[in-house]
């Protein structure tokens, strides 16, 4: 089963980053896919893509919107490529208003 998932996890206060604003772009075409909002677990209330095509694409997360200051972190975008269309793409963020890592989860 395919899709494009992601969740976030606020480092700083230790609880998924609630409310937070994502954008999904298509980089290939530079064209936004999807604007959405995290729920109170950090993630999203659907896959951002159910079914995934090959490309790539950036993920955008708005990080000093949510933490309520731009002092270091403003947006943080995350590129990567999509090689199998078939597969599931787990992105998550671990952030703090100075850091942030990210990963393929499952």
């Amino acid at each position: 089963m395919s899709g494009l998932t992601t969740h976030v996890l606020d480092v700083t206060r230790g609880c998924p980053a609630r409310g937070m604003t994502i954008e999904l772009w298509s980089f290939d075409r530079h064209e936004l896919i999807k604007r959405v909002v995290t729920n109170d677990d950090g993630r999203v209330d659907e896959p951002l893509l159910k079914e995934v095509v090959a490309g790539t694409y950036e993920l955008v997360f708005y990080v000093g919107d949510y933490f309520g200051e731009k002092k270091f972190l403003d947006r943080v975008p995350v590129r990567f490529t999509i090689s199998d269309a078939t597969a599931k793409y787990h992105v998550p963020l671990l952030v703090s208003p100075w850091s942030y890592t990210t990963y393929r989860g499952s």
